[in-house]
């Protein structure tokens, strides 16, 4: 399993109830087969099976932090005051926010704090390229380990990525970082195999325009040949 990492989503996090003792806010902490910001080298996407170990295990030991942050504790899956759910698009979480920690339950009904950010591991990932050929890490599975909603989103330490496209592309780590700082990750990922177009007839279908207008074209000079 890998060192754990951070990233945040663009959906809001907000206040969900209000009333008496019960403070919930929550939000989409992760968003499925949406492709991230540049990393420094690469794009990432989660694919929506990536928390199905986790979500199978019943969400172990996941924690729910104002932050990332162990002394700003909002709640926990073992307590059920962390309640995480998964759908199409993405891992939605709702938490009860004590009541010592009503700054950021205010900070969030004011506005202030509107990001959410989850904390991993992953177990397998994938690499290949955009449409455009940029290279893409597709996050399969993984261990959650914290949603949090963040005021300030977390630095994007891409170590653990680039140390696995190093061991897939059988390359020494030093070199991919290097690869990544100059925006050539590409290479070892290999050539994006090019759009090729069969002209040749199949046999099965209508004969290709361009080859009915060479055969057109050939027709009219035997007839022109005297």
């Amino acid at each position: 399993m890998g060192d754990a990492e951070r990233r945040f989503t663009r959906g809001l996090v907000e206040v969900r109830a209000t009333g008496g003792t019960s403070r919930q806010i929550g939000g989409y902490a992760a968003k499925f087969n949406k492709l991230s910001q540049n990393l420094g080298g690469f794009v990432e996407r989660l694919d929506p099976g990536f928390f199905a170990k986790s979500e199978g295990d019943g969400w172990p030991e996941v924690m729910a932090r104002y932050n990332h942050d162990d002394n700003r504790l909002l709640g926990t899956t073992e307590a059920e005051t962390l309640r995480l759910l998964v759908d199409g698009t993405g891992l939605d979480y709702s938490v009860d926010v004590p009541a010592s920690r009503e700054d950021v339950y205010e900070l969030v009904q004011r506005g202030d704090v509107r990001r959410s950010s989850f904390a991993f591991r992953t177990f397998a990932d994938d690499w290949s390229q955009t449409e455009d050929g940029f290279p893409l890490r597709t996050l399969l599975s993984g261990a959650l380990v914290d949603v949090a909603p963040v005021n300030t989103p977390a630095y994007m330490d891409t170590s653990t990525g680039l140390r696995s496209l190093a061991e897939k592309a059988g390359a020494d780590l030093a070199e991919v970082r290097k690869a990544a700082e100059t925006g050539e990750l590409g290479r070892f990922l290999g050539a994006k195999p090019p759009t090729t177009l069969d002209l040749a007839p199949s046999g099965q279908g209508d004969t290709h325009p361009l080859i009915a207008i060479r055969r057109r074209r050939a027709e009219l000079e035997l007839r022109r040949t005297p």
